[in-house]
């Protein structure tokens, strides 16, 4: 197990604090722009691919950081990675509130991706290095609780700002991040030291490649198609809603994709990996049907009713029973272990919402969701018939 040396005599009480506080801060920052996608979609005269583009933006600068720097904290510690994405999440920040437009929209999605990267892996290691390895999955509910709540509540301050401000392409919750950001960076490197498992041994590449964790495979393709539908409603509803003249709605329904997942979290850990996995696959057509149904009608209750589904299965059941899973399976390897499971969760969040931008851009946004919905859930029906059917070695687990 890691040796955690304290910096500061107090610091082992406010170590997880701290700890969640950063990783907060990191996914606060990711969602931020998500109300103003209209707006910048609009100055770049693009259409709807340019929202999903800058969307996906975000895998371009996180998928290499998994790839290539997942397992960067067992050669360098933890704290380094944690304070170099919350600086990557604060400039970027910066750079929209200084400089509004879409290609600098881009450019911010890259370095946030960057950012999430970093963070996500090390941190998750980190937190189940601080709290020991008999607290493994409370370990794990802990990440997905605060990353949850940080990827739902930036989008959410910036919706509130927009209300009391007015039109603004730098609202007060985008300065907000900023003058936060180099003050937890400060602040994480009073946490304990922890160079993972692995550091200081001689030959320890920093170019840390995933690793995929046996009998983890069912558990990242759930999480891939769950998360595509929340990339879906992040990236594409917005535009939807500001068609249909609703666009004051964006900040609410973001989220809602992200915070009944938050609120599902505790229920999940009462269950098994297995059966919480399967219930988040259940989840996911509901949700899809309720999205796609308030689409067509033009319902506002509808199209929350589907977010708060796809909610539920994404960043509650199906993210925590992944997260958990990996968590128990790898703890020699836990940040590369992490990298991986991420690695199929990002492709799910990215490739299919590019896919459905470009198609909006043909055929209209509402038969984009369609085909959408379609096709995810053929690899749906496909998952539960190769490994969700009762008597699935995993199901009980």
């Amino acid at each position: 197990m890691p040796r955690l040396r304290p910096s500061r005599p107090f610091i082992p009480r406010l170590a997880v604090p701290l700890l969640a506080l950063c990783l907060f801060s990191v996914t606060f920052a990711v969602n931020l722009q998500a109300p103003l996608y209209p707006a910048y979609t609009a100055a770049s005269g693009l259409g709807a691919t340019a929202a999903t583009v800058a969307f996906a933006a975000y895998v371009a600068g996180l998928m290499p950081t998994l790839i290539c720097l997942g397992g960067l904290s067992d050669r360098v510690g933890r704290r380094g990675p944690l304070a170099l994405a919350l600086g990557l999440s604060g400039g970027a920040t910066l750079l929209l509130a200084l400089s509004p437009g879409w290609p600098q929209l881009v450019m911010a999605r890259v370095l946030l991706g960057a950012g999430t990267g970093l963070a996500t892996t090390s941190g998750t290691a980190y937190m189940a290095d601080l709290m020991g390895e008999a607290r493994v999955k409370q370990a794990a509910l802990v990440v997905t609780s605060v990353t949850t709540l940080g990827f739902g509540g930036g989008a959410l301050a910036t919706g509130l700002s927009l209300s009391a401000q007015g039109p603004t392409m730098a609202p007060a919750s985008f300065w907000a991040m900023v003058l936060a950001a180099p003050v937890l960076i400060l602040a994480c490197w009073a946490l304990p030291r922890s160079r993972g498992s692995r550091a200081g041994q001689g030959g320890l590449s920093l170019l840390r490649l995933p690793v995929f964790v046996p009998g983890t495979g069912a558990f990242g393709i759930a999480m891939a198609l769950s998360w595509a539908s929340t990339g879906l409603t992040i990236a594409v509803v917005p535009l939807l809603l500001a068609g249909q003249g609703r666009g004051g709605w964006s900040g609410a329904v973001i989220f809602l994709a992200l915070f009944v997942g938050f609120l599902c979290q505790p229920l999940a850990r009462r269950l098994s990996t297995g059966r919480a996995l399967a219930v988040g696959a259940t989840l996911i057509p509901l949700g899809c049907s309720g999205l796609l149904a308030g689409a067509v009608l033009g319902s506002i209750p509808l199209i929350l009713l589907g977010t708060a589904l796809t909610s539920a299965s994404s960043y509650g059941f199906t993210y925590l029973a992944a997260l958990s899973e990996v968590a128990l399976r790898a703890a020699d390897n836990r940040a590369r272990a992490t990298a991986g499971l991420f690695v199929y969760a990002y492709c799910g969040f990215s490739v299919p919402v590019i896919a459905a931008g470009a198609l909006a851009d043909s055929l209209g946004l509402v038969p984009a969701m369609a085909t959408f919905f379609v096709v995810q859930g053929g690899c749906l029906a496909l998952l539960w018939w190769c490994r969700l059917r009762p008597g699935a070695a995993w199901m009980g687990a």
